[in-house]
């Protein structure tokens, strides 16, 4: 009975959010504000044509995950221009911004609510953006919350197949062929069914979400991201703390394991998560839970809330790897960890 009250309360807090419309130097930004704002801040952004409750919702609709995040954080889900619930579409003739001017545009959105240094948590497309964020404007930057994310260009697979979809958006916009690609770069196979097996919900309603965005919307941020210059020779110089998690099915598996090498090791984690795509924070949102935990403790920003003592919550000391830990600068530091193994049944 008690996780049930735990899943009601979060989901209340989560939907109640606040929309507000960001005037920057590149247009308007729609930011949803989740929670008590005199807590510290944690800004999220989404992957290529998704938003805040097509990237993040699996998370936060995660008892134990939004007890954690909403007990220790007031949540500012940032959208990409065009890609929130209800916007209009772009003009085919307006400027494509650039990722420069993305990262530029989250600092006038933490202007605007007068937020100082802040946490930071993206998927993808939404990693690269906000790490070339904490790269530009690094004491506004307190840690980085990575989720199958990109530093390097394009490469010549990558860049191509972003053309076709680019293409495909242009003259036939959300069109059927599109939205399985784009469902591909984020779920494993397992999820997105088969002739045999049924997709699973999530994918089903990330399917339906799609529906939902304009396709020059999504075609002007594509454009950016596939413009985007490899940054991996300045993730050394990072000096906040790094947590990143990867599905071993992401596409973009071996680009998140190319960036733990270029940090500072002193200072990020790598998690991989078996059997899952690139979308962790929908697919596999508990994989998270204890390893955020502890990155959260490392800045004393963690707090147990009342629902600690839930039968499920990740506090319980059972579901704690002693592997999981090891005594660095970060206090208590993450070392790359497999967080499922599959079971002979």
């Amino acid at each position: 009975m008690a996780d049930d009250s735990v899943s009601v309360d979060m989901e209340t807090i989560y939907l109640g959010g606040k929309e507000h419309h960001v005037q920057t130097g590149c247009g308007s930004v729609s930011v949803i504000v989740c929670g008590d704002q005199d807590k510290p801040a944690l800004i999220t952004y989404p992957d290529l044509a998704l938003n805040h409750m097509s990237c993040f919702q699996g998370l936060f609709f995660c008892p134990e995950a939004a007890s954690l995040l909403l007990h220790n954080f007031c949540i500012y889900h940032i959208s990409p221009p065009g890609h929130e619930l209800g916007a209009a579409s772009i003009c085919v003739n307006d400027p494509v911004p650039s990722v420069d001017d993305l990262a530029d545009q989250i600092i006038e959105v933490l202007n605007y609510f007068g937020l100082d240094a802040v946490m930071c948590m993206g998927v993808t497309a939404g990693a690269y953006i906000l790490t070339l964020f904490a790269m530009k404007y690094r004491e506004r930057v307190l840690g980085l919350i990575l989720v199958s994310p990109l530093c390097k260009a394009p490469s010549w697979s990558e860049w191509f197949y972003n053309k076709v979809m680019s293409n495909l958006l242009y003259f036939y916009g959300m069109c059927g062929l599109l939205k399985e690609f784009l469902l591909q770069r984020y779920f494993s196979k397992e999820v997105r069914g088969s002739p045999e097996i049924p997709e699973s919900d999530i994918v089903q309603a990330c399917r339906r979400l799609l529906e939902e965005r304009k396709s020059m919307n999504v075609l002007q941020f594509l454009q950016a991201i596939n413009r985007r210059p490899d940054i991996s020779k300045g993730l050394k110089s990072l000096r906040c703390r790094t947590l990143i998690f990867v599905g071993d099915s992401s596409p973009f598996h071996s680009e998140a394991v190319h960036m733990t090498s270029k940090l500072d090791k002193r200072y990020c984690a790598l998690v991989e998560v078996q059997a899952c795509g690139s979308m962790v924070t929908e697919e596999q949102p508990h994989a998270m839970l204890i390893p955020m935990e502890y990155f959260f403790m490392g800045y004393g920003l963690y707090r147990p809330c009342q629902f600690s003592d839930s039968p499920r919550s990740p506090l319980s000391p059972s579901c704690i790897s002693p592997e999981l830990l090891s005594p660095e600068s970060m206090g208590l530091k993450l070392k790359p960890i497999k967080t499922r193994v599959s079971i002979q049944v």
